[in-house]
């Protein structure tokens, strides 16, 4: 069954409308009909369940036939903070954890980042360009929320965030002591981050910083992995560990 997130102030007692790319999406593509029934969903774990009344090229009206929770939200919230990688590496990280259940990702300015964002416009186009990549990844993966983008963080304010969560972990190569299966396994928690660095890794003093405010390093093993794949093997671990894979 086809699946469309809309704005919740379009969502009424009985009746869904959807406007925008949607439309076109739905008609010219899809080519529903009338009485076609859809899931609708608000983007924050509420599906609704749909048939097509009438449509044109502004608008699609539907009527609501049942509402439900989502079934494909995770229980544990996992927020990544991910320093910001060159090319379109961002694009795939985001694409991907928003497959595996991420719930928010921190786009983080780290000392040694490749990627220097220093122009307000520059920073809000990546921004609603990494937003509609998790919309997108989030209508594929059929998911129940679409994880939120934040605007880029200084790795200082990036850590202030974390200090809110249950838990935060860094995978760090110079650690070896503290596998990431002990350093889960266990924990009754709700919500995690993940710290991830950018190319050229974490500076010593950011690694300090880090550990004074309660960020827990971890090793993911011999191997050195990217900053595009670190992330998402962290994340596969968690939903694994946590039961939220069944």
């Amino acid at each position: 069954m086809h699946r469309f997130f809309v704005d919740k102030k379009d969502i009424k007692k009985d009746s869904i409308n959807i406007t925008g790319e949607d439309v076109q999406h739905i008609t010219k593509v899809l080519r529903l009909k009338v009485d076609d029934v859809i899931v609708l969903c608000d983007g924050e774990g509420v599906d609704y369940y749909a048939a097509i009344k009438d449509m044109d090229k502004h608008m699609v009206k539907t009527e609501i036939l049942k509402k439900e929770y989502s079934n494909t939200e995770p229980m544990l919230k996992v927020v990544l903070y991910q320093g910001i990688p060159k090319g379109p590496k961002m694009d795939i990280i985001i694409q991907k954890c928003t497959e595996l259940g991420v719930n928010r990702i921190v786009p983080v300015v780290n000392m040694r980042n490749v990627v220097k964002l220093s122009y307000e416009q520059d920073i809000r186009k990546k921004t609603q360009r990494w937003q509609r990549i998790a919309i997108e990844a989030a209508k594929q993966s059929r998911r129940g929320i679409i994880p939120k983008i934040d605007r880029p963080k200084e790795f200082k304010e990036a850590l202030e965030d974390a200090s809110t969560l249950d838990l935060a972990i860094m995978p760090y190569e110079m650690d070896h002591n503290n596998p990431l299966k002990d350093a889960i396994r266990g924990k009754n928690v709700k919500e995690i981050g993940i710290f991830i660095g950018p190319e050229g890794g974490y500076e010593s003093s950011e690694i300090t910083e880090a550990l004074d405010k309660g960020i827990i390093t971890v090793t993911l093993g011999p191997r050195i992995l990217r900053t595009e794949t670190a992330g998402l093997a962290v994340l596969s671990c968690l939903m694994y560990e946590f039961d939220e894979m069944k």
